[in-house]
């Protein structure tokens, strides 16, 4: 059945309280699917649904929740619905959860669970934010070197419930060295009286505990990695890295660098979920300091106000100048910081992008000036004088706009800001400024004002 009607049958069902039909829906559906209907439910009716979930069930609904349903559930639970989630929750989502919570609450909660998974979720918390010890998971495959194939197998099958990933289990020694990983595939078609250190193979890449979560990305993308093992200082194995944790890092990531572009004050809250007043707060900083950096381009105006009253028709160009040397370093700023985000350049390629950038900005400028030449003769019906006056700005205009837009993203990232900083707000407001400057100039030079 289509998720939307379920979701019809199961609020007509809610309405008439026939909870013993909800609850046989619930049982037969994908958790995911269930997860994104309790996203969507009125908070009287959250705590209601959820608890007509089956418990091996529960879990697997809860983690795929949204952080503020996650939050809602949480506070309104009893204490050993709590303690039964969290205790059968995977521990890197189990610190997710608890690194947007309050602290005096994480203490709480933690306080109601067993021992051995308080101080397994501690030890992520401890690790810095968007670093690989606070992603990864500590339920991993970890098999002894000297062991047999059987006995790893016997092994496996003994805590399979307890494994967050099969893709691979890691080897390591008597002091938790890791010496490599064998293949499940590599369990299954050897003798198995083998040791696995002789069907191991060599870990070529490892993540460190500090390592920050876009390095982490850029390994599993270059080299399409599923599970990826996480080790400390002295080259012990501490957890693993899974591709669905890379996923959910590449979205978040992908998400800021678009808000920041966009001049938004990044949050992680999806947009139906933020309110009125939470939306405000993430947009209000960027356009003050865009409307005050704006006060240039108003003093540039002011200071040629005698030159634009003697040839007044030169106001009229003054917008389409701005917003096409605003657009042009607006696609140069996106081509280089996605680049940047990707890897495929550094700052040492500077030279070699400013160069390709130079060469693309003088065939763009060329061509628009031509183009905004026979318009503006053919159309605007405007002096020669002047046609030649504003297309000579658009041409440098375009350049420096190129210019600027690779430019700043490079150096921003050298310095240590983000380079989705420097995109298009910004650097338009910088452009609209060098624009209206060019333009009085070439007009004082051309037209003798």
């Amino acid at each position: 059945m289509e998720k939307d009607n379920l979701d019809n049958e199961l609020k007509i069902f809610l309405e008439e309280k026939k909870y013993a039909k909800v609850k046989n829906i619930l049982s037969e559906m994908n958790e995911y699917d269930i997860a994104s209907i309790i996203n969507e439910l009125p908070s009287e009716e959250l705590i209601k649904v959820f608890r007509l979930l089956k418990k091996d069930q529960a879990v697997d609904v809860f983690v795929n929740l949204d952080d503020e349903t996650q939050r809602n559930l949480i506070a309104s639970l009893s204490k050993k619905e709590t303690k039964e989630i969290i205790e059968n929750m995977f521990t890197d989502d189990a610190a997710d959860l608890f690194d947007e919570m309050p602290a005096m609450l994480v203490t709480s909660l933690l306080s109601n669970v067993d021992k051995e998974t308080r101080n397994d979720i501690n030890k992520l918390l401890r690790y810095p934010e968007n670093s690989a010890g606070s992603l990864m998971a500590i339920e991993y495959i970890h098999l002894k070197k000297g062991l047999t194939i059987k006995e790893s197998i016997a092994r496996i099958r003994k805590q399979a419930e307890d494994f967050v990933s099969y893709d691979s289990c890691f080897v390591t020694d008597e002091k938790r060295i890791l010496l490599g990983r064998v293949s499940i595939k590599s369990l299954l078609i050897n003798d198995p009286e083998t040791l696995i250190d002789d069907v191991m193979e060599k870990c070529e890449h490892k993540i460190m505990t500090l390592m920050d979560q876009e390095e982490v990305v850029k390994i599993f993308q270059d080299y399409d990695y599923s599970t990826l093992p996480v080790v400390d200082s002295e080259e012990r194995l501490v957890g693993i890295i899974t591709i669905d944790d890379v996923v959910d890092i590449m979205e978040e990531e992908a998400t800021e660098d678009i808000e920041k572009m966009a001049a938004i004050v990044p949050t992680e809250k999806a947009y139906d979920k933020t309110t009125i007043w939470e939306t405000f707060k993430a947009r209000i900083p960027w356009l003050l300091l865009l409307m005050i950096s704006a006060t240039f381009t108003g003093k540039i105006i002011q200071g040629f106000e005698s030159q634009l009253a003697t040839c007044a028709i030169l106001t009229a160009f003054i917008p389409m100048l701005m917003d096409t040397g605003g657009n042009a370093g607006g696609q140069a700023s996106v081509s280089i910081i996605r680049a940047l985000s990707l890897n495929d350049i550094e700052f040492k390629d500077i030279f070699k992008v400013i160069l390709k950038e130079a060469g693309v900005a003088i065939l763009c400028a060329i061509t628009l000036g031509i183009c905004n030449f026979i318009k503006i003769i053919l159309i605007d019906k405007v002096r020669i004088m002047v046609a030649i006056c504003v297309c000579i700005t658009l041409f440098l205009t375009v350049i420096i706009a190129k210019l600027i837009g690779c430019t700043l993203p490079m150096l921003a990232k050298k310095i240590g800001f983000d380079p989705a900083v420097m995109a298009s707000p910004f650097i338009t407001t910088l452009v609209d400024a060098c624009s209206l400057l060019i333009y009085f100039k070439v007009a004082t030079l051309i037209l003798g004002i």
